[in-house]
């Protein structure tokens, strides 16, 4: 049986079960939550799953009112996967005394890449993620790898702060066409999903190269042959984000169709950087 609980109090009334493996969610679930829940379900002898459209990290111009919110489809998806608790809280509830005035800092690590493009999403995302973390009393916490800097800086301040809880990423799940999965996929029409497959064509192709210029190249090339993508960035980065070396490296790109904005990555290995 999967309990429902919507506020703190109940939360924490309930005892913790052995290892509580935790999925975090702003809803509108797909198979690549489900598969955040199985691994859970793997390492944890409980899982909860939380369901919380932040507002913290959504900027004024993004689409925070437009993000779908389909709360019971959502339960019917956690009872499938068998989760035993999922906390699905108000806004009042998450933040009672209304728009916090202390936040979390993602350092210089939260201002590249997606931190240079959405000035703010960092903070308020930690924020929301170490209020929960504390709320939910998470022993494993679960997040997809397709979100690489959003995983990298949970990481960071999981290890910098000294919170306790094993940060645990899992690979990207994609439809068959390679489209990463994504809760802002639904928003997408047909002839905006066709040109949206030009991100993970570049991004394998660039993985085949070990040469950083070569990469770049070839993943440029097949973005820039498809008029129905604007790039805003492409990056190769070392596996930790920092400067690439040689060894284990990350391509990572976003990009606008249509009103849609898309994110995605993916692991490779370079023998030369220059």
């Amino acid at each position: 049986m999967t309990y429902v609980i919507h506020t703190r109090a109940d939360l924490a009334g309930v005892p913790k079960n052995g290892t509580r493996a935790v999925v975090m969610t702003m809803g509108a679930l797909h198979a690549g939550h489900r598969q955040l829940m199985r691994e859970a379900r793997r390492r944890g002898d409980e899982v909860l799953v939380t369901i919380f459209v932040n507002p913290l990290q959504f900027g004024p111009n993004e689409d925070f009112d437009r993000y779908p919110r389909t709360l019971e489809a959502d339960l019917e998806a956690c009872r499938a996967e068998g989760v035993d608790i999922v906390f699905a809280p108000s806004r009042g509830e998450m933040y009672p005394g209304g728009a916090p005035s202390i936040t979390m800092n993602a350092g210089p690590l939260g201002e590249i890449l997606e931190g240079a493009s959405r000035p703010g999403h960092f903070a308020g995302m930690l924020t929301v993620v170490q209020k929960l973390l504390m709320l939910t009393r998470a022993d494993l916490a679960f997040f997809g790898e397709k979100d690489f800097q959003q995983l990298a800086l949970i990481r960071r301040m999981a290890a910098d702060l000294e919170l306790g809880v094993e940060i645990v990423g899992v690979p990207t799940v994609r439809e068959p066409d390679g489209l990463a999965l994504s809760s802002r996929n639904r928003y997408l029409s047909a002839g905006e999903r066709r040109s949206a497959l030009a991100l993970s064509r570049a991004l394998r192709e660039g993985a085949t190269h070990t040469e950083a210029a070569s990469a770049l190249a070839a993943a440029r090339k097949i973005l820039a042959d498809e008029p129905g993508v604007q790039v805003d960035y492409l990056e190769l980065t070392g596996a930790d984000l920092g400067r690439p070396e040689p060894g284990p490296a990350r391509l990572l790109v976003a990009a606008r169709v249509g009103r849609t904005r898309l994110i995605d990555n993916v692991a490779l290995t370079l023998e030369k950087v220059a």
